[in-house]
C-alpha cells in the first residue's frame, strides 16, 4: 500500500520575514535531493518549502522528513510534535540533528546523523517493512557517484530560483565559526563530471547556483567540470575562497563557462579579525587584486562579511563600508557572528560564559544576537549591523561600487535592489 510522505524544508517566521524580498534566495537543495531517492510507485510524495508554502498540518501523511538547521531548530521541534500528535511517524536530519542528536531525538520517531545517501534509502526500505530503527548514523564518507537526479518537479512557485546542484562536498579549511567539520566527514570528495552535467541539463532554468562549500578547492576538478560547461548556455553562481581568485586562468574560464558572480567569504578587513575567525586562507593586502582580476573577467563578487569578532569595535561598521566600496565590491551578505553548536567560537563563549542562552531561533545571524560581544554590547553589534546593511544598498554606495566594478551592472542593480527592499 501506498504511503504518504511529506517532506519539509523548513523557514520560520522571523527568517522568512528578513528574506522573502530578496531575488537570489535559491532554494534549499536537500529535500529536491533526498527525494530523488525515494520510489514514487510505494511512496506519494510532497515536497514543502516553507519559504513560499503553508505547512499542511491537516492533510494524512504516514511519515515527516523534516531537515534541520539551528535557527530553525525550536520551529522544527514544535511542527515535528504536532506532527506526531497526529499519528505520523516524524523523521529528522540536518546540520542541527547531527550536532545536537539528544536533543533531536526527543522530537522524533527516527533520526539521522551525518550525510544520509547510504541512511536514507536504508530505512526507507524499513519503514515499509515495519523495521525502521530510531537511529540511523552515516557509517563512513559517502561516495558522490551514482547519485539520484533531484526531484525539483516537486518544487512549488520558485520556477526562477529552484535551479540549485552541487558537484563537491567539504572544504580544505577550519574556520573557527564554520560546523563543516563536525557535520561532513573529513576530506574532499567530488561528485563525477558527467553526473553533474547531467543533473544541470535537466534543469530547465538557464541560472543556477552551485551550493558547493569551496568550488575551487580541487582545481584540476573545477577546470574539468567548468570545461563541460563551457557552451551549455547556462548562468551561475559558486563559491569560493579569497585565495583562489587571484587565478586569472581559471576566472578566465569560469567566465567562459557562464560564471555571473562567485560568493567569497572576505569576513572582515582587519588581520586581528582573520586571526580571531580562523581564516589564515585570508591575506588582506591581496584582496584588492584578487577581486579586479575578478572584474577584469567579467565576473562579480558577492562578498560574505561577518559582524562581533572579538577584535571588532564601533569603528567596524563604518570602516567596512568604506572598504567595500573602495574595492567596488559588488554585492555583501552581511551577517552576525552566530556561535553554533560543536563550533570552537561556540565552545569558547561557552567557557567564557558569554553566551546569551540557547534558545536556537537566536542563532540566526540576521535579526538577533546570540553572545555578549567584547568590543560592543549585544544590542550595538545589531544596531551597527543594520546601519552597515541599509548604508551599503542604499543608491550613493551602489553608484561608488559600479563606477570602480562596471561588472555585470544589471546583475548587480537587481541584486542590492533585493536586499534594500529587505531592509
Amino acid at each position: 500500500m501506498e504511503k504518504a510522505l511529506l517532506m519539509i524544508t523548513p523557514d520560520n517566521a522571523e527568517l522568512r520575514r528578513f528574506r522573502r524580498r530578496q531575488f537570489n534566495n535559491f532554494t534549499q537543495i536537500t529535500m529536491p535531493y533526498l527525494a530523488g531517492f525515494v520510489d514514487g510507485r510505494r511512496f506519494r510524495i510532497r515536497l514543502v518549502d516553507e519559504y513560499n508554502e503553508r505547512i499542511p498540518y491537516d492533510d494524512p501523511a504516514d511519515l515527516v522528513a523534516i531537515t534541520v538547521n539551528t535557527p530553525n531548530a525550536a520551529h522544527c521541534y514544535a511542527m515535528a510534535d504536532r506532527f506526531r500528535a497526529r499519528g505520523a511517524k516524524v523523521a529528522l536530519g540536518g546540520p542541527h540533528a547531527t550536532l545536537l542528536p539528544e536533543e533531536a531525538s526527543a522530537h522524533c520517531d527516527h533520526l539521522f546523523v551525518g550525510e544520509a545517501e547510504e541512511t536514507w534509502p536504508l530505512f526507507l526500505e524499513a519503514f515499509l517493512a515495519g523495521s525502521a530503527q530510531a537511529r540511523y548514523v552515516c557509517p563512513r564518507p559517502p561516495s558522490l557517484a551514482g547519485l539520484p537526479i533531484p526531484r525539483r518537479d516537486l518544487i512549488r512557485q520558485r520556477s526562477f530560483t529552484k535551479g540549485a546542484v552541487f558537484a563537491t562536498r567539504g572544504c580544505p579549511y577550519h574556520c573557527a565559526y564554520c560546523n563543516l567539520r563536525q557535520l561532513y566527514a573529513p576530506g574532499f570528495r567530488t561528485r563525477p563530471v558527467e553526473e553533474v552535467i547531467a543533473d544541470i541539463l535537466s534543469m530547465p532554468n538557464r541560472h543556477f547556483v552551485f551550493w558547493d562549500d569551496h568550488f575551487f578547492a580541487d582545481r584540476a576538478y573545477a577546470v574539468r567540470l567548468m570545461t563541460a560547461l563551457k557552451g551549455l548556455g547556462r548562468r551561475w553562481a559558486a563559491q569560493t575562497t579569497i585565495d583562489r581568485c587571484g587565478d586569472e586562468e581559471l576566472l578566465r574560464l569560469a567566465h567562459e563557462a557562464g560564471c555571473i558572480y562567485l560568493f567569497v567569504g572576505l569576513e572582515t578587513f582587519t588581520d586581528a579579525g582573520l586571526a580571531a575567525a580562523g581564516k589564515p586562507c585570508n591575506r588582506i593586502p591581496e584582496y584588492r587584486a584578487a577581486i579586479e582580476a575578478m572584474h577584469r573577467q567579467g565576473i562579480c563578487i558577492q562578498a560574505g562579511v561577518i559582524f562581533g569578532l572579538d577584535s571588532d569595535t564601533l569603528e567596524v561598521f563604518a570602516s567596512t563600508l568604506e572598504a567595500s566600496e573602495s574595492l567596488g565590491i559588488d554585492g555583501v551578505t552581511a551577517s552576525i557572528l552566530t556561535p553554533f553548536p560543536g563550533t570552537p567560537i561556540h565552545q569558547e563563549l561557552k567557557r567564557d560564559g558569554r553566551l546569551l542562552g540557547e534558545d536556537w531561533s537566536s542563532y540566526n545571524g540576521k535579526t538577533q544576537v546570540a553572545f555578549t560581544p567584547r568590543g560592543m554590547t549585544a544590542e550595538e553589534l545589531l544596531a551597527g549591523f543594520q546601519w552597515f546593511r541599509s548604508r551599503f544598498h542604499a543608491f550613493p554606495s551602489l553608484l561608488r561600487r559600479l563606477a570602480i566594478s562596471r561588472t555585470n551592472p544589471a546583475h548587480t542593480l537587481l541584486l542590492n535592489l533585493g536586499y534594500r527592499l529587505s531592509l
